[in-house]
């Protein structure tokens, strides 16, 4: 009975992926959660045994998110990317679409480079520890005056260290075909460390997935 049941299973599930739109739209999402997650606990315990807190560590990170890519079968189309060789520190203004939008970050992520993130993300278990691993910078939004003073001091570090910082200044997540309105925190953060601002378009993937429709079709 268990044989037959295990062999069953797969057999429904393989159908269900061919058949059903929506049950393999849930698939791949769930093995990119998945994903990161094994790589949280996977690289988290060497990373802070070995290496530390750095900077660095995001970059490490994006080597391993890369060939995700591959196994969705994504081809990525890079232009400009000359713009972000510059010698200095600078604050990158990005659009956000969907979480998928890590993939294009980890192909041109440039040195010394890390995002600005929301702070739930920060108690994530085991992908929030690897965040904090990478150096990420947390920023609670309810929190305005804690929000405006963690922009200042890191306006002071990216000129100490060196640093570039990935920002979202939509603040939130968008597949409409306008942007929303800006935040100030990357202008604000560009003028309070004298940097120049970059800014990188990930292109619309709307026609090949929308959470709402339930489609992931590359």
């Amino acid at each position: 009975m268990d044989l037959l049941l295990l062999t069953f299973i797969p057999i429904v599930i393989f159908l269900l992926y061919q058949w059903s739109m929506t049950f393999k739209f849930l698939c791949k999402l769930a093995f990119l959660v998945g994903w990161i997650l094994l790589l949280s606990v996977t690289l988290s315990p060497l990373v802070a045994v070995f290496i530390g807190q750095r900077p660095e560590n995001f970059k490490l990170l994006c080597f391993f998110i890369r060939p995700l890519k591959y196994i969705y079968n994504i081809t990525i189309t890079v232009q400009g990317s000359e713009n972000l060789n510059i010698k200095q520190p600078y604050v990158i203004v990005c659009n956000h679409q969907t979480n998928f939008d890590l993939i294009g970050m980890a192909e041109i992520l440039p040195e010394r480079c890390i995002p600005i993130a929301k702070k739930e993300l920060l108690y994530w278990g085991p992908v929030g520890l690897c965040c904090w691993l990478c150096d990420l910078v947390f920023i609670d939004r309810k929190k305005k005056h804690q929000a405006r003073d963690i922009i200042d001091h890191l306006a002071e570090r990216m000129q100490q260290e060196d640093l570039r910082i990935w920002v979202y200044p939509e603040g939130t997540r968008n597949q409409k075909d306008t942007m929303l309105p800006f935040k100030r925190g990357a202008f604000h953060l560009a003028i309070k460390a004298q940097t120049p601002i970059v800014p990188i378009v990930i292109s619309s993937y709307r026609d090949t997935y929308s959470f709402k429709d339930k489609r992931f079709k590359p």
